[in-house]
């Protein structure tokens, strides 16, 4: 008897077609996503910007993207309204994107091309794109524990909301594969016009799923307190725990490990293995194939908070394993790069659906203080990730570094692809051995998304 009133008052668990309604609501946020951080450095410098400036665009964005994240947090838990926050985001990466990848506004308007006009000109695109992004991000994140209290079935959102990270970015690697096997001089005004249809191309495709997610999900309800006023809890509730800094560390390391190794993967095949020019979407979309398969399977099973702890740091350690050979890949065996971003994917996989997880696992039932939360989490993770791809980028080289092509060489990009992510991952799984949650015995989702 006991068993059964047990059971019945456990949350009720979600079925697939609200788990897949919510989990597509950030594919607009992941295709725009996955460009910026795999082909904006690549992109800036091939129009002609220098490292430098093109790193001065990517940490205005980052800055603008944490700013906003911790202002939107706090304003959704004041107010809620998650669903407009959503789309107000959407509105404006999508109107942002294609200026961004698609050539510089001001310097248009100004009839200048000098490398200042041109910084300016993008350094506002990014701070519009980013800013938008964030709102997006902070409002779809924090809508999971509103969506449904039970556990299981937050991991379930949460790992569906990976995998369709994952598809967008198929999709746009798909894109660009094509895109760039395009026979096209390479003249600044062609670059720019590849660029632009990918821009095009990816913001339709995503503007399909926003629509979905805004008609099948139904906006959570905050909490009113007797005077008419949302109950939301204090910074101070959060800041006493000890649990917030350790989620804090997981979630911004891992953001480190997949950021900083997604912005440098492209330069990484072309300048550094001086594989063909197809492989920079190529083998992105193997990273991405490979994490959409383990997201799908990790959905399926038991969760409880031990068990995120010791599927994040399994994580953690395949990742420092694959930055180690990331560092020390000859030119000669470059082929063995395509098993290695299978490995790779799988680590992102765990690493970030079990560190997502645990931002939950820790927030639990205060809904109402959810968005300060991940908004937080979300500042610091810009921040830090913005000053290290500033300094990473600044001093990247635009040409391939001259290496034998049987011993590696050392350079900033494999530096930043195989130390920085390797180093991060094997922090974090430190971290997550002292975690302690208060989770009861892992449950199966009662309707699995994908049965």
């Amino acid at each position: 008897m006991m068993v059964n009133e047990m059971v019945d008052d456990e949350p009720k668990s979600l079925g697939r077609c609200s788990v897949f309604t919510y989990a597509v609501g950030h594919m607009l946020n992941d295709i725009t996503s996955s460009c910026w951080y795999t082909y904006l450095l690549l992109y800036l410098t091939d129009i002609g910007l220098s490292p430098s400036n093109a790193a001065t665009v990517t940490l205005t964005g980052q800055f603008a993207d944490a700013f906003t994240t911790i202002i939107a947090g706090e304003l959704i838990d004041r107010f809620g309204h998650f669903k407009i926050w959503h789309v107000m985001g959407c509105l404006l990466v999508a109107l942002s994107f294609t200026s961004l990848f698609g050539g510089c506004l001001p310097c248009k308007i100004l009839g200048s091309d000098s490398p200042v006009v041109q910084t300016a000109g993008y350094c506002i695109s990014s701070v519009i794109f980013c800013s938008g992004w964030s709102c997006t991000q902070i409002s779809h994140m924090s809508m999971v524990n509103g969506v449904t209290l039970n556990p299981t079935s937050r991991v379930a959102c949460v790992s569906c909301r990976n995998a369709f990270t994952m598809i967008a970015s198929l999709i746009l690697y798909v894109i660009a594969f094509f895109v760039f096997n395009k026979e096209t001089s390479s003249s600044q005004v062609d670059i720019k016009n590849q660029y632009q249809l990918m821009a095009y191309i990816s913001i339709f495709i995503g503007a399909v799923f926003v629509i979905i997610f805004q008609l099948g999900t139904k906006e959570p309800s905050l909490k009113e307190e007797s005077n008419g006023k949302r109950a939301t809890a204090s910074w101070t509730y959060w800041l006493k725990k000890v649990l917030y800094y350790q989620v804090l560390s997981i979630y911004v390391l891992t953001r480190v490990v997949t950021n900083v190794s997604q912005t440098f993967l492209a330069v990484y095949v072309i300048n550094d293995l001086r594989m063909s020019p197809s492989s920079k979407a190529l083998i992105p979309a193997i990273i991405y194939l490979s994490s959409f398969v383990a997201s799908v399977l990790l959905q399926e099973l038991k969760w409880s908070g031990e068990r995120l702890k010791a599927f994040f740091s399994a994580g953690g350690l395949l990742w420092l394993f694959c930055g180690a050979v990331v560092i020390f890949l000859p030119i000669n065996m470059h082929a063995f790069m395509y098993v290695l971003s299978i490995l790779i994917g799988i680590a992102n996989a765990l690493m970030m659906v079990t560190a997502i997880g645990m931002e939950s696992e820790l927030v639990d039932k205060d809904l109402d203080g959810s968005a300060f939360v991940y908004g937080s989490l979300g500042f610091i993770d810009k921040v830090l990730c913005g000053v290290f791809l500033y300094f990473l980028e600044s001093y990247e080289s635009a040409d391939p570094v001259p290496c034998d092509l049987t011993y590696p060489c050392f350079s900033v990009t494999r530096f930043s692809l195989g130390f920085i992510p390797g180093i991060s991952a094997l922090i974090g799984v430190v971290v997550a051995f002292f975690i302690r949650f208060h989770t009861p015995n892992p449950k199966t989702l009662r309707e699995p998304f994908l049965a």
